[in-house]
């Protein structure tokens, strides 16, 4: 089973990064193998189409996974999903398929570069610098627009807290702002979270009010 745990999707530049790689020709995987050799990317472990894509990674923790394929089946594309939103990580896919249909499947599932055809080992390196490089900055991307809306929601509470607040005990804006503030400093609290605590003990007092 993939682990639910939250990854780090920050690959250095200069790390080494190990490569689980599917392919069934062991010729053709053997001259990718040389051609990274002297790259900072590895081919940690060969496995065959037919293997537990999930079971595989889970075992391996590879940072880069690379399939020659020559169709992406179902049950491909739905491993690669889980993996994807569990444990993501830049995926690099060879298919001879290439119809528009299965390869916009394959980039819904999280492969970062889709290319057509056999692989040629002399390519596999400027292949996969921009497979992490895309897959880096769509990830830095989805955390800023995460941060975002984090953000709003956060001033969403505290802006709701105030108005209950000013609301139920008579005060100002300034005045409701204040003792929220108080109220984080003094238990060590974030100011959301207080805000948070606020709204839903006030909202239980208007709904026991309402019952009366």
């Amino acid at each position: 089973m993939i682990s639910t745990a939250k990854k780090n999707t920050h690959l250095a530049s200069h790390e080494q990064l190990n490569i689980l790689l599917i392919d069934e020709n062991v010729q053709r995987a053997e001259s990718i193998v040389t051609a990274l050799g002297n790259s900072r990317y590895k081919v940690s472990h060969l496995a065959c189409t037919q293997a537990g894509l999930l079971k595989q990674v889970d075992e391996i923790q590879p940072d880069i996974i690379v399939i020659d394929i020559e169709s992406p089946n179902r049950d491909m594309l739905e491993s690669l999903h889980t993996i994807s939103h569990y444990n993501p990580k830049p995926v690099v896919m060879f298919s001879s398929q290439q119809d528009t249909e299965t390869i916009n499947l394959s980039v819904q599932s999280g492969v970062s570069a889709y290319v057509v055809g056999d692989i040629d080992p002399e390519r596999v390196k400027p292949i996969l610098d921009a497979a992490v490089a895309r897959f880096k900055a769509f990830h830095k991307l989805k955390d800023e627009l995460n941060d975002t809306k984090h953000q709003l929601e956060s001033r969403k509470s505290i802006d709701l807290a105030k108005r209950l607040l000013m609301k139920t005990n008579k005060m100002s804006e300034e005045q409701a702002f204040h003792s929220m503030r108080k109220t984080a400093m003094d238990t060590g609290q974030k100011l959301e979270d207080v805000a948070k605590t606020i709204v839903s003990m006030l909202r239980s007092l208007e709904q026991g009010h309402e019952h009366d």
